[in-house]
């Protein structure tokens, strides 16, 4: 019998659950709904989540988890790496835990499902779009649409082991954040800007950022994020926090914004979590798939502005880079619903 046939278990006979999803950022907080689902159907699970280090940050302190375990992914690398994942590999073997336990592999790599199948306990779950051979590892496969928006896809999981989800229980419990140091307690009412990604094609150009901020004007712009490009727009309603925040201080800046505008990445996910002010900005990718997920956060694409699932299946096949008349068009549309 395959592990996509057997009969999935009930987590009433479990004592704890194993949330393996190492990375990435949006990836982390596409999975919250389907924990809290699990969390909230079955108080009794204590509950941990493999996290790699780097984004353990989004997790800690959430009511949905017990104890959040770092993967420090980025110590691997290398001939010296390899020493170290060995190393680690004993340790995460005799980390202590409640039997009998069941492992959620939401990542569906090879890796996730080696970590998982090391961790020695009898079941593991995971998704039928698992790639890099990792549904090898598992006992039971939950079927899943691969085109579907990662946030149904993962809750397809808790839903096959029998717990029903209303749309209007689907959240994302983030936490509450902290202010960055030297924040001015005085400073209310600003627009946060994320336009930088690692994706190609998805940043916003020096000259579209400049007439994005020029149409928010007088609004205070914040921007935030990361980029290797020392060009910054010019304005005095400008306040440049870039290469300045933390995940929890960039948590708490999108959360007190009266609006935020970010291109496709992973600081987007994290606006349209907490803040329905938010409009993501997509020139290539599908936002059907991996826009922004809440219905009432706003979309840019192809030229327009609607909800994600808005969109024609044309619509979303489009790719254009972002014209600095369309960034002028966006800020203007937001200073008229703010």
């Amino acid at each position: 019998m395959s592990a996509a046939t057997r009969q999935l278990p009930s987590l009433r006979d479990f004592k704890s659950a194993l949330i393996v999803k190492p990375s990435s950022l949006g990836d982390i907080v596409h999975t919250l709904p389907a924990v809290k689902a699990i969390h909230d159907a079955h108080p009794h699970l204590k509950i941990r989540w493999l996290a790699n280090t780097e984004w353990t940050p989004l997790l800690q302190g959430s009511p949905l988890i017990d104890e959040v375990i770092p993967f420090p992914r980025k110590t691997f690398r290398g001939l010296a790496g390899l020493l170290r994942f060995w190393n680690w590999r004993r340790g995460w073997m005799l980390l202590p835990r409640e039997e009998p336990e069941i492992v959620l592999d939401f990542q569906g790599l090879l890796r996730s499902g080696l970590v998982s199948s090391w961790r020695g306990s009898q079941t593991i779950i995971g998704l039928s779009d698992a790639r890099e051979g990792a549904h090898w590892f598992y006992q039971h496969t939950v079927a899943v649409d691969a085109g579907a928006h990662a946030v149904d896809r993962y809750l397809e999981l808790p839903s096959a082991l029998g717990i029903q989800i209303e749309p209007e229980d689907i959240t994302f419990e983030l936490p509450a954040g902290n202010p960055p140091a030297g924040w001015p307690e005085s400073f209310t009412n600003f627009i946060a800007v994320h336009p930088w990604s690692r994706g190609e094609g998805k940043s916003l150009s020096n000259a579209a950022l400049q007439a994005l901020c020029d149409a928010l004007a007088p609004h205070p712009v914040v921007l935030v994020g990361m980029t290797e490009d020392k060009t910054r727009p010019t304005g005095g309603h400008i306040h440049d926090w870039s290469h300045q925040t933390s995940l929890p201080e960039l948590i708490w800046i999108m959360r007190r914004a009266k609006y935020c505008i970010s291109v496709d990445s992973g600081p987007m996910h994290i606006s349209a979590a907490v803040n329905p002010h938010t409009l993501g900005i997509h020139t290539w990718s599908d936002p059907r798939k991996v826009g922004p997920y809440p219905r009432e956060v706003h979309v840019w694409k192809a030229g327009r502005i609607a909800r994600r699932g808005d969109f024609s299946a044309d619509e979303c096949q489009t790719e254009a880079l972002m014209s600095d008349q369309a960034a002028k068009s966006i800020g203007e549309w937001v200073c008229g619903v703010i």
